[in-house]
């Protein structure tokens, strides 16, 4: 394929002689901030009883933690690049070590959802610093490689959660699923610290603290309107009024980042038609899997009767389609014979099926649902790596730590819209169908109202069947993202096709 501008007009930095040993270390790190993203999912039925949690709540206890992050993860990138990456390694670790005890020894869901928020904040620090020493310690030869194990371990932190979640709820209450993250921090810290060289850019941009205040502050007001439709209603004054201020946030952070100097998301990124179809791709690959591992771990305790611990274990095989194609290298084998466009395209279509997959088959057992899990699993594995290495190319080396912020960014909003999204349309399916006397603000909560079995066998099929349609409408997101990412990859790499025999012509000439 044609290398894109940026890439030739910024040539690699020299491979660091340490490279695969320090890749292993800011791994770890990325593992542990990863793991917070779905390790709550499987907590849901416990956080439900002990805590009082309604559906809302949980929701926000997830998306407090994917939100922050998402809303500083581009900040964080820039300051890294300012003032040196391996002291955000640090600051990021430490801050997440905290807000994990904070969490861990929290007493109510207000509680959990401010501990949540700061985690976020530590979580923002690492998640962009650790793709950006990845693309300063290795050159081009080695670059998509070591990405593609960059994603072997972003893909298993995000789909051994439910699995770690259950082990330790098997054991210990839930707030043990935060305190096993404090040894981790403590142990990437000292292995930060002795092995991560230092690395910063010379023309390092201020931090856009106001950016990053509109970002938050836009996203999660949208996320909260979505949040909340199910409850109050799509066209009450609420959902109306926090929908206005999110779309009117987010216009007015769009207009401040066009007019700064040092902007926090440089706009210019998106005349680049390969960034904008690997931005489209990534979203929708979020969206995917935190919507559906939301679902998932629902459907297995609520509908299929599992435990924590059981159902992490029946979600593992996602992670272990996604590590072993990894690791046999089917992706990075598939690139250059394929081409970024048709990999991504192949990788979303069928993550894609395998939802349709959980959603059609896996109601009645475990079976079907295993067979979906496989399958969506395959297409993380094509479509994740690909996506990556599409946007880091397309940003200069030296904005790498705003490229990591641009890529976590956009993988935290998928996960939180996602959650947000696929909730609810669960909750709406489930406030359609269940008898109106008994209510839905939760599960638990309408089957403790039923009067009777036949009642809780109503209430039962109605969760199940707002499962099954908001699965089919993930399914659904997906294939429509992975082909329109596809469809701009391609454009892209046909305008730099066109303009290199332009230019070669032109010096024949």
């Amino acid at each position: 394929m044609t290398a894109t501008a940026a890439e030739q007009n910024h040539p690699s930095p020299p491979s660091h002689p340490q490279r695969w040993l320090i890749l292993g270390v800011i791994c770890l790190a990325q593992l542990t901030v990863l793991l917070d993203n779905t390790v709550l999912n499987v907590a849901i039925p416990s956080l439900t009883r002990e805590l009082d949690a309604s559906t809302a709540d949980v929701q926000w206890m997830i998306n407090a933690y994917s939100l922050v992050q998402s809303g500083l993860l581009l900040t964080a990138g820039s300051s890294a690049d300012r003032y040196g990456r391996k002291k955000m390694l640090i600051a990021g670790l430490a801050l997440f070590g905290v807000g994990s005890l904070a969490a861990g020894l929290s007493q109510s869901s207000g509680q959990l959802i401010a501990a949540r928020a700061g985690m976020g904040v530590g979580g923002a620090l690492l998640m962009t610093t650790t793709l950006a020493v990845v693309v300063q310690i290795f050159d081009d030869t080695e670059r998509v490689k070591a990405i593609g194990i960059w994603s072997i371990v972003s893909s298993l932190g995000f789909a051994v959660g439910p699995l770690v979640g259950g082990v330790m709820l098997d054991h210990f209450w839930w707030g043990a699923i935060f305190l096993i993250n404090i040894p981790v921090a403590l142990i990437g810290l000292v292995a930060v610290a002795r092995l991560v060289p230092e690395s910063r850019s010379a023309t390092g941009d201020r931090p856009d603290l106001l950016g990053a205040l509109l970002s938050t502050i836009g996203m999660a007001s949208v996320v909260y309107a979505i949040i909340s439709g199910p409850e109050h209603g799509w066209t009450s004054g609420r959902v109306l009024l926090t929908v206005g201020v999110g779309v009117a946030v987010l216009s007015g952070f769009v207009l401040w980042e066009l007019r700064i100097p040092n902007p926090m998301l440089d706009m210019h990124f998106f005349r680049n038609q390969k960034f904008i179809g690997a931005v489209a791709g990534a979203i929708l690959v979020a969206f995917g899997m935190g919507g559906s591992l939301f679902l998932l771990t629902q459907q297995l305790q609520f509908v299929l009767g599992y435990g924590p611990l059981e159902a992490g274990l029946r979600t593992a095989p996602l992670a272990l389609s996604v590590v072993v194609l990894n690791l046999a290298g089917l992706g990075a084998r598939l690139v250059p014979k394929l081409g970024t466009p048709v990999t991504i395209a192949s990788g979303m279509s069928l993550l894609a099926a395998g939802l349709a997959a959980i959603a059609l088959l896996g109601g009645d057992g475990y079976g079907g649902m295993l067979i979906g899990l496989v399958v969506m699993g395959a297409g993380i594995a094509l479509a994740g790596p690909a996506m990556a290495n599409a946007i880091m190319s397309a940003i200069p080396p030296e904005k790498a730590g705003v490229g990591a912020g641009v890529n976590g960014t956009l993988a935290e909003f998928g996960n939180g819209l996602g959650v947000a999204v696929l909730g609810a349309v669960l909750g709406s399916r489930f406030s359609a169908l269940v008898p109106a006397a008994v209510g839905a603000a939760s599960l638990p909560a309408a089957l403790a109202s039923a009067t009777d079995a036949d009642e809780r066998t109503r209430i039962t099929d109605a969760f199940a069947s707002g499962l099954e349609t908001s699965q089919l409408v993930g399914a659904v997101a997906v294939l429509a993202g992975g082909l329109l990412a596809a469809a701009l990859l391609r454009r892209a790499e046909r305008t730099e096709t066109s303009g290199a025999d332009a230019a070669g012509a032109a010096t024949a000439a």
